[in-house]
């Protein structure tokens, strides 16, 4: 029986890699084994690794890494302590593969253990590009430290391949997140108001951003200039999910508290959404405003306009629903009154994914399943 071990680090990344774990969890030929980190073992964040329990998912380890700090120095340390980690799990899970996904500092822990102890890599959501961020060199060191690749378009498999990997182990699967529309029970607006506890309103946006780690404008500066814009749209409601772990999100955590404090009733504030609520409210709100992925992938699909801020995301296949602006109060303004235009939205293609259409898990699990393991990585000359 092969064992696949799944990694997971944050709440976003395991809502994309559930549907995954559970078609290993069902093949009766496989063991599903999961190690969770990062902020999943948080108290600041959430506790989100009882959610995976409460799924139905048997953790085997858990690796605690995440000092109570942002800074440089601390993220650079609790990628130390997560390599310690992932160290002694992996000696005593044996897995035949890891799967991981992503670019977060959790997983570059996760693979370096894994590299040394050679256990082989499997690696989801490589060959794409986020110039605003250190992801975007995280991402291509996991790309070489990995055996398989399950990218999400095209394009970013001719990357990986440009990368030095051979085209016999990149496969283009889509995008998980485009599946999760598909399979998971999403909620109607009065379920979804219910289970908040806030109502929507007559318009609602919903915000993501997250700190640009190699950005030119200061994490808490762009943060400000998101804040004051959306202070020119005072009948509008606003839910807001808390930034990741990065460098200096705690910053941008206590600015949102603080202006959620000052706007009660107009504004709501999660630390951890869920795959259900979150997609359930992207579904329905009026656009979705920030720097996260779920804009590009998801947003597009979901027939919902994006206000995409800064370069976070600088690099990414971007559908015409996608409106980019710079990190300043007037650029937002402007970007979110053409979001919300009549105009705009009739002149778009809307319900658009440039990320595949679904069964991404099926294709990754039968790839786990049946792939040689044994051979011998090479560098790929093109």
């Amino acid at each position: 029986m092969r064992k696949i071990c799944v990694v997971t680090g944050t709440r976003a990344e395991y809502g994309l890699l559930y549907w995954l774990m559970k078609e290993i969890q069902e093949d009766t030929d496989l063991q599903l084994q999961l190690i969770v980190t990062g902020m999943h073992l948080s108290p600041e964040f959430g506790l989100t690794y009882r959610t995976i329990e409460e799924d139905g998912f048997i953790i085997d380890a858990k690796v605690e890494m995440l000092l109570s700090s942002d800074t440089p120095v601390g993220i650079a340390k609790s990628i130390g302590l997560g390599v310690i980690g992932f160290a002694d799990a992996l000696d005593r899970l044996k897995p035949d593969v890891i799967v991981v996904l992503g670019d977060r500092y959790e997983i570059l822990a996760a693979t370096q253990a894994a590299l040394v102890a050679r256990v082989p890599i499997a690696h989801i959501h490589g060959g794409e590009t986020t110039e605003g961020a250190i992801d975007e060199s995280v991402r291509h060191a996991i790309t070489k430290m990995s055996h398989l690749h399950f990218v999400a378009a095209e394009p970013y498999r001719t990357r990986v391949i440009q990368l030095g990997e051979h085209p016999n182990t990149v496969f283009n699967v889509g995008a998980l997140g485009i599946e999760n529309l598909q399979r998971l029970q999403l909620l109607d607006r009065s379920q979804l108001e219910q289970s908040l506890n806030f109502e929507l309103g007559t318009s609602c946006f919903l915000v993501t951003y997250h700190p640009a780690t190699l950005g030119a404008v200061e994490p808490a500066t762009a943060m400000q200039a998101l804040l004051n814009a959306l202070d020119q749209f005072p009948d509008t409601k606003i839910i807001f999910t808390k930034p990741n772990s990065d460098t200096d999100g705690r910053i941008l955590i206590q600015m949102i508290d603080e202006y959620a404090l000052l706007n009660k009733g107009r504004v709501a504030v999660f630390t951890s959404m869920g795959q259900v609520r979150y997609l359930s409210a992207l579904r329905l709100v009026d656009a979705i405003i920030g720097n996260s992925s779920s804009g590009i992938i998801e947003a597009p699909a979901c027939n919902i306009p994006t206000v995409n801020i800064g370069d976070r995301q600088s690099g990414r296949l971007k559908a015409g629903s996608i409106i980019d602006c710079q990190e300043t109060t007037e650029s937002i303004v402007t970007a979110i009154n053409k979001a919300l235009s009549s105009h705009f939205r009739e002149g778009v293609e809307l319900g658009v994914s440039l990320y595949g259409y679904g069964e991404s898990a099926l294709q990754i699990k039968d790839q786990l399943k049946y792939v040689n393991l044994s051979s011998t990585k090479r560098f790929y000359d093109l």
